[in-house]
């Protein structure tokens, strides 16, 4: 009996033992976790920014300046990373620790506004001390699990909802068009949630960028992806913006079995069809049109100009081009009159712009020219989405038509007779608006820096101004000069030229 009692004693102990072991593991184990989200919170900044955008109905003026709110992360290098939408036009920035109430002054160092990043610096390095970066990790898989850290409206304290991945595909970015993977997300997001982070194993995963608020979704957020953050932080290692490079071609799918007879690829799977090659592009003179595009980088076309980027997932097939940076080679595999090639394109120059309408553009200052009283300015994104959210249906008809035509060396943007400032001079012309013009005195326009010239070197008694129908204004030259001061006091315009030097059409 004594020995039983001596051995159950012990066995006692023994499990007592054990249970004190197991307590001071789980306890560790829930330390290390609560130090893991400590860190990740301290990681995560809230931006405040004040931003003065220029008014593209008065070219001459500022906006009033607004003052908003985003969130960002520390990476590695003393930088954050946020959305180019939080810091976009910005006068002032400040950054904002979690749990800190002082407010640091910041700048901008890279922005990319086609993938809606920027990345900002402090001026006071002790605000990166005791805070350890996050890096960057790989896409998740669709129904895992993501955390999204921010600090979205209703509250000053950091913000953490949780959801799941449940789309990966292109999408376009709301803030300026870029076409570009997202991931699709059903956390809740709100406003102040943009530039957060998409955390899995504590590793940024995604930017939060846009909400769907088209009111028939509910929950649908999306993020900037590990392939676009990684493409921007590798554009930004020399300072100069080059972008997603466009190689220059337009496709259409190749779905039609009579086109796919036609085309000779009838036996061939997939495949998309060339439709246009734009001059100067990295495509022209190697890639034709009719060429079908079987496959870019490896990657197989299938005949809804799909690919599939990771087993059982697909996208546009631009995502093989969007890997690329300038000064690389591409590798395009075509069949040109049903003969296979391999065709190798090398990204040379910055992305250019092959529309006739000028991307969105920020941190710029606007192009104007008062000529007779008369406000012309270059057609651009700009503009057409100053008539606010719903520029869809209210910007005029002839600008947002304008915005699928190709431009070409002899017509590389549009001009616009934006307003007219009453005067004398103009007498007849006084409810002009919004009119896209095609020649002055029988010059085709190319651009707007040369339309200033033909306009301000001019020769003639009077500068005939003409659009495509054939519809004129006439400005006597003599008048136009001589009232150009009393025009600006009368309106108070500070100059009549802004038409800076107009560089090549790159897009942010």
């Amino acid at each position: 009996m004594k020995a039983w009692n001596v051995n159950r004693s012990r066995r006692l102990r023994a499990w007592v033992g054990v249970f004190v072991i197991c307590g001071v593991s789980v306890a560790a184990a829930q330390a290390a976790g609560n130090t893991s989200i400590e860190r990740l919170k301290d990681a995560v900044v809230k931006i405040h920014t004040t931003s003065t955008p220029p008014d593209y109905f008065t070219p001459w003026r500022l906006l009033n300046a607004k003052q908003s709110s985003g969130s960002g992360s520390v990476i590695r290098g003393n930088r954050i990373l946020t959305n180019a939408h939080v810091v976009a036009d910005a006068s002032y920035i400040q950054a904002q620790k979690h749990g800190d109430p002082r407010k640091y002054l910041a700048r901008v160092v890279f922005i990319s506004h086609e993938a809606d990043l920027a990345i900002l610096e402090v001026e006071q390095n002790t605000f990166f001390d005791g805070l350890r970066p996050l890096e960057i990790g790989a896409l998740p898989e669709p129904l895992q699990e993501v955390s999204v850290f921010g600090y979205p409206f209703g509250g000053t304290t950091l913000s953490i909802t949780r959801g799941v991945l449940s789309r990966i595909e292109h999408q376009y970015y709301a803030h300026a068009g870029g076409y570009l993977l997202a991931g699709q997300i059903d956390a809740a997001i709100n406003p102040g949630n943009s530039g957060g982070p998409v955390i899995v194993d504590n590793r940024i995963v995604g930017v939060v960028m846009q909400a769907n608020t088209s009111g028939r979704a509910e929950n649908l957020g999306y993020f900037v992806p590990p392939s676009v953050i990684e493409h921007v932080l590798e554009d930004a290692k020399d300072g100069e913006l080059d972008g997603f490079p466009d190689l220059g071609f337009r496709t259409q799918d190749l779905e039609s079995p009579a086109m796919r007879q036609a085309y000779g690829v009838e036996d061939h799977p997939g495949g998309m069809l060339v439709a246009h090659v734009f001059e100067g592009s990295p495509a022209a003179g190697k890639i034709q049109p009719n060429d079908v595009i079987m496959a870019i980088d490896g990657f197989d076309i299938a005949d809804d100009s799909s690919i599939e980027f990771r087993k059982n997932l697909r996208t546009n097939f631009k995502y093989a081009i969007d890997q690329y940076h300038r000064g690389d080679d591409v590798e395009i595999h075509v069949v040109r009159a049903g003969q296979a090639q391999t065709i190798t394109l090398s990204i040379t120059e910055p992305k250019r712009n092959f529309s006739l309408v000028r991307q969105q553009e920020f941190e710029q200052t606007p192009q104007y020219l008062i000529y007779g009283g008369v406000v012309f300015v270059p057609l651009n994104m700009n503009l057409i989405k100053r008539w606010g959210r719903d520029w869809h249906s209210k910007a005029p008809v002839s600008f947002l038509h304008a915005r699928d035509t190709r431009s070409s060396p002899d017509k590389e943007e549009l001009v616009v007779g934006l307003k007219v400032l009453a005067a004398d001079v103009n007498l007849g012309y006084h409810d002009w608006k919004n009119w896209i013009l095609e020649s002055v005195n029988g010059v085709p326009i190319r651009n707007f820096q040369q339309f200033c010239q033909l306009v301000t070197n001019g020769t003639e008694d009077n500068t005939v101004f003409r659009d495509e129908e054939g519809y004129q204004m006439v400005l006597n030259r003599a008048e136009a000069l001589s009232s150009e001061l009393v025009i600006l006091n009368r309106y108070r315009v500070p100059r009549a030229n802004a038409c800076a030097e107009t560089p090549e059409v790159v897009l942010p």
